[in-house]
């Protein structure tokens, strides 16, 4: 159990679009304030401006007001400024309208023309002429205010992002491979030490990963115990029987007694090779293998017993499948699809048919098994290719639920798909999927 200081996930994103923004308003006041005192002491520090105040307070002093105005206006065409020679006691009326704004309010975007006193009765307003350098526009300011803030905000929101998403797609990652087969990934010691939700979250699906594998260990180690354990005494049992029926033992119970013991070492042969192909996933040998012969050869060894059960079997291949190959097991192709045949063929009244369809369309080759039976509902459809579920509501017959999911597991094996549904005349249709052989 982790201790010490924890900081939830909400006040982390809490804090981070908080200090955003507090950065932001900062950020932006002060560089807004950066560039006003930078663009008025621009003005106030062009020289000679002090001289020439002076100079224009003496023409004021002379009452020579044309000599000032014409004075101010030739030094202000010099330095690219509109210069105004004012009292001290804000007599502005000469000024513009929006200088005297500018001049009477200290709102965020009104920048204030420079005021330079010449004695304690004067003082020199000064501005740039349109166009000049020397001053922004008011909506500079504003724009650069948005684009400070728009930065500050898109960092803070990548960085919230990133804090809850890569985490999760770590985690999203190790549980796709984990369930593909890579049992032994875990989520990174990084993230599971987050003191917040995501670290917990971690944490707990790391336990749970631990819990699910170790449980599935168990669950193999006592499927391929119990099938070791039980074929050493029914080999036993059979060697016994046979021996037995030789000294004279009622003919029909030693048949039942053999038939049960031939079903027994049926079922422990289906969940030992249900073990091994568990065990090798996609590391199974593999050649390339011509499916429409293996098919054959299945139709072949259960033409025996389609006969006994009264059942028809027909195979439509399409010509561009004749001769396709795959590169896969042959031994265990054969086992899946002898599984589905059988399946249907235990589950096909008598005088119905199974009906098998090979075909080949975009890199895959398709068999389809439909059988002409009692078919299973639609929620019971995807319990199918569990181990040891049968839907016995609707389909009756030996077997112990171990076939299809032997099936499963060797299509899954291939790198292919399976697929039940039902099919057209009411019946199970079971479709197998495998990638065509591409040789390198």
């Amino acid at each position: 159990m982790k201790t010490g200081f924890r900081i939830t996930l909400f006040w982390r994103v809490f804090i981070s679009i908080w200090v955003a923004m507090v950065i932001t308003a900062l950020a932006g006041n002060v560089v807004t304030h950066t560039l006003q005192d930078r663009e008025r002491a621009a003005i106030e520090r062009q020289a000679g401006l002090r001289d020439v105040a002076r100079q224009a307070l003496a023409y004021r002093r002379d009452d020579d007001g044309g000599s000032m105005w014409r004075y101010l206006r030739s030094e202000g065409q010099r330095l690219d400024l509109h210069l105004r020679l004012i009292e001290t006691d804000r007599d502005d009326k000469g000024l513009p309208q929006n200088i005297r704004e500018r001049l009477e309010t200290s709102g965020w975007y009104n920048l204030k023309p420079a005021v330079i006193p010449v004695e304690d009765d004067y003082q020199l307003v000064a501005w740039p002429r349109k166009g000049a350098e020397g001053w922004l526009d008011a909506r500079i300011y504003r724009w650069l205010e948005l684009a400070v803030a728009f930065v500050i905000i898109t960092l803070a929101c990548w960085w919230v992002a990133r804090l809850v998403s890569r985490p999760l797609k770590h985690m999203e990652s190790a549980a796709r491979d984990i369930a593909a087969g890579q049992t032994d990934l875990r989520v990174s010691g990084r993230i599971a030490s987050r003191q917040d939700e995501i670290g917990a979250l971690a944490t707990a699906f790391n336990e749970m990963t631990e819990r699910l594998c170790y449980l599935l260990d168990r669950q193999k180690h006592l499927m391929r115990d119990i099938s070791h354990d039980l074929r050493t005494p029914l080999t036993r049992q059979r060697v016994a029987i046979e021996l037995a029926s030789e000294g004279g033992i009622d003919d029909d119970l030693m048949a039942s007694i053999l038939r049960q013991n031939e079903r027994l070492e049926a079922m422990t042969g289906q969940i030992l090779t249900l073990y091994r192909v568990t065990e090798a996933g996609a590391d199974i040998e593999r050649e390339p293998v011509e499916p429409v012969t293996i098919v054959n050869r299945v139709l072949r060894d259960a033409a025996d017993y389609a006969e006994h059960q009264r059942v028809d079997c027909k195979l439509v291949v399409s010509p561009d499948s004749r001769h396709i190959k795959v590169a896969g097991n042959e031994g265990l192709l054969q086992r899946a699809i002898d599984n589905i045949l059988q399946n249907a063929l235990d589950h096909t009244p008598p005088g119905k048919a199974v009906h098998l369809a090979v075909s080949n369309a975009g890199g895959w080759i398709s068999l389809a098994i439909e059988d002409e039976g009692t078919g299973v509902p639609e929620e019971n459809l995807g319990q199918l290719f569990e181990p040891f579920f049968r839907a016995d509501k609707s389909r009756s017959g030996a077997g112990w639920g171990l076939g299809l999911a032997i099936a499963r597991d060797i299509v899954t094996a291939h790198d292919g798909q399976i697929e039940a549904a039902t099919a057209e005349s009411g019946g199970l249709r079971v479709t197998l999927r495998l990638p065509l052989f591409v040789s390198g």
